[in-house]
């Protein structure tokens, strides 16, 4: 990546600063090459210094693409892009080892945060919303690592997802019902298989009366509805104060008069506010989650638990009660092609020995019929006492 040597002083160092530059800045350069190069070779000029310096530079015209998740650049060099299918190379170059750097730390800057010696990683948001973070030598090998996740830039519908077979055709209604009954919910996956894209589409199913408050570590969180109030984490500074975690927000959350109270993922010790909030009164509560299966997500909510000093009798016991329905994403190769899908919808309740387990209602892994020893479990809670065969005609249309 090249720079203008034209560039005012000022911008220099407001990015080395951990600052954004000022447009104007920018705007000063391409003025003064107006009696050269014309009012179009300036704004051409303009338009290149702000995707060098306020965009993303090469990588800019990746992330305009609508289908394009996350944009990764390895120490080497290499780009690689995630459309749904997992990452895959692309041929876009962003120079060596010190122009990758250069990239990382303005993009750094872009966020509000600095990327040097002294602070050889970053975690931030960039102006446009999307989520960066950045790795530099020695603590990764071969050269600086940057990560861009983009955000959804509109919420997707139930139908939407539909169309696009993340669920079965006939899925719609009951996914829509779960909504609507306000039971408690998780969605659980694996990363980049569409959890947070799922849980926005649920959430657009919600009452529009309805005061949803979400809490979230970096907004990603997309969701249609009119009364949407977005809580979102902050990290401590370069000397270490002005933290607000995710346990802090979920606090306060419950103080500012929620009818839904969502966690756009549990990652820490926030599980244990979150499963007492939904213990006490706060239903429709709903967040996502890393898990490897379905059943996995009782033993990712003992490991939470822990984090915030609970014991595993105590996560059981707040568990049990608090959520009601674990919706699992995977990605399923079908024709060829990888594509996200919804591979289980499964009900939570207490094993034999007492400890909470998933049990599957509806699996797309099942031969036949698509209902599992939980499905009497998850009609019960969606209103119908329906079999199979009733499944499209739950929560009816849109």
């Amino acid at each position: 990546m090249t720079v203008s040597p034209g560039l005012p002083a000022p911008a220099w160092e407001q990015i080395r600063g951990g600052r954004r530059p000022e447009p104007q800045n920018l705007a000063t350069v391409a003025e003064r090459d107006v009696a050269t190069d014309g009012l179009g070779g300036a704004a051409a000029l303009r338009g290149s210094l702000q995707a060098q310096l306020l965009g993303a530079g090469p990588l800019e015209p990746l992330l305009e693409l609508p289908e394009v998740t996350d944009v990764a650049v390895n120490g080497d060099g290499s780009v690689w892009v995630d459309v749904g299918a997992g990452l895959v190379r692309v041929d876009v170059d962003v120079g060596g080892p010190d122009a990758v750097r250069r990239l990382a730390v303005r993009l750094a800057g872009l966020a509000g945060r600095r990327l040097d010696e002294t602070s050889p990683y970053v975690d931030g948001v960039l102006p446009s919303g999307v989520r960066l973070h950045a790795i530099l030598p020695p603590l990764v090998a071969d050269g600086p690592h940057v990560t861009l996740r983009i955000p959804a830039r509109t919420a997707m519908t139930l139908a939407e997802l539909e169309a696009r077979s993340m669920f079965p055709s006939g899925w719609a209604g009951l996914l829509r019902q779960l909504v609507r009954r306000r039971v408690a919910f998780v969605v659980s996956g694996g990363t980049g298989v569409g959890k947070t894209t799922l849980l926005g589409a649920l959430l657009g199913e919600a009452s529009a009366a309805e005061r949803v408050i979400v809490v979230e570590d970096v907004r990603e969180l997309s969701v249609d509805q009119p009364q949407v109030v977005r809580l979102e984490a902050r990290p401590a500074n370069v000397e270490g104060a002005g933290e607000v975690t995710l346990t802090t927000l979920v606090r306060q959350a419950l103080r500012m008069r929620p009818d839904r109270l969502v966690l756009g993922e549990a990652r820490g010790p926030e599980v244990r506010e979150l499963l007492a909030a939904l213990n006490t009164g706060h239903e429709g509560g709903c967040g996502t989650m890393h898990a490897n299966s379905a059943g996995d997500v009782v033993a990712r909510f003992e490991a939470l638990g822990a984090l915030a000093g609970m014991s595993p009798a105590a996560v059981h016991a707040q568990l049990a009660s608090a959520v009601d329905v674990v919706v699992h994403v995977g990605r399923r190769t079908a024709e060829g092609a990888v594509r996200r899908q919804v591979e289980t919808v499964g009900v939570v309740v207490r094993g034999p020995d007492g400890r909470p387990e998933v049990l599957a209602a509806l699996s797309t892994d099942r031969d036949g019929s698509p209902c599992g020893p939980g499905w009497p479990r998850l009609s019960a809670l969606l209103g119908t006492t329906g079999d199979a065969r009733s499944i499209e005609a739950i929560g009816g249309s849109s």
